[in-house]
This record gives structure tokens, sequence and C-alpha cells, in this order.
């Protein structure tokens, strides 16, 4: 099967020797994604907007693919502070329906360029 490789100007360019998602038949890998805005490749400030800034990210990432996040079958969750993690699950609920995908939640040391939190995601693009 051969890969697809996902860009879109609505999502942070990859910064680094990666690409933005990968779709191979129908699976499709979202890469990492910070609550970098797309528009002028900063961090936006605080972890609220950071998370509603990943998750758009991923959005756009996945509309790339043909896809929206309610096709997320496994989400990976890093937070330099495990204590934002209700701050995850309270905003997680406006951009996800039920049933929700399975995920993990990660504290670590820190992220690129400062950021706060940080997702990949796996979605399943079939019927």
């Amino acid at each position: 099967m051969p890969k697809q490789i996902l860009s879109t100007p609505n999502a942070p360019a990859a910064i680094g020797t990666y690409s933005q998602g990968v779709k191979v038949g129908d699976t499709v890998y979202l890469s990492g994604q910070i609550g970098l805005d797309p528009t002028t490749m900063q961090l936006v400030e605080g972890i609220e907007p950071q998370i509603h800034q990943v998750f758009l990210n991923l959005s756009e990432v996945a509309k790339a693919a043909g896809c929206n996040l309610n096709h997320t079958v496994k989400l990976n969750v890093y937070l330099t502070d495990l204590g934002n993690f209700a701050k995850v699950n309270e905003i997680m609920a406006h951009y996800f329906a039920q049933p929700y995908p399975a995920r993990a939640a990660v504290g670590v040391k820190e992220l690129p360029r400062g950021a706060l939190v940080e997702m990949d995601a796996v979605l399943f693009a079939g019927e």
C-alpha cells in the first residue's frame, strides 16, 4: 500500500524531519502537535489556549486526510505538568463526540519550544 504524505497550510509547518501526517490505507498517523499558531508559527500563551490550539492543529491535519477528530482511535497526550490533565479532559469534550478514543497521558520533563502540551493521534479513515 502506498503512503500518502499529509500537508496543510492550516496547521503549523513541520519544524523538523517529519511530515504533518501520513495516511496508509485506512490508517492515518498524525504527528505530534504543540500549540503553535500556524499563521505566526509562535506558541500561544497559557495551558488552555495551547490545548485548544493543539486540537485545532490536529483537526486541520485530519481534514487533509478527509477525516475529522472523531475518526481518532488513539490519542497520546504529553504534559509538562500532569496537574493540567483535568483541563485536557474538559477541553477535549468540546472537540470529540462519544465514544471517545483510546488515550494515554504522559508527564514529560519538557517539550519543543517550551510547550506545555503536545498530542499525536492515530485515526481510522474507513467505514
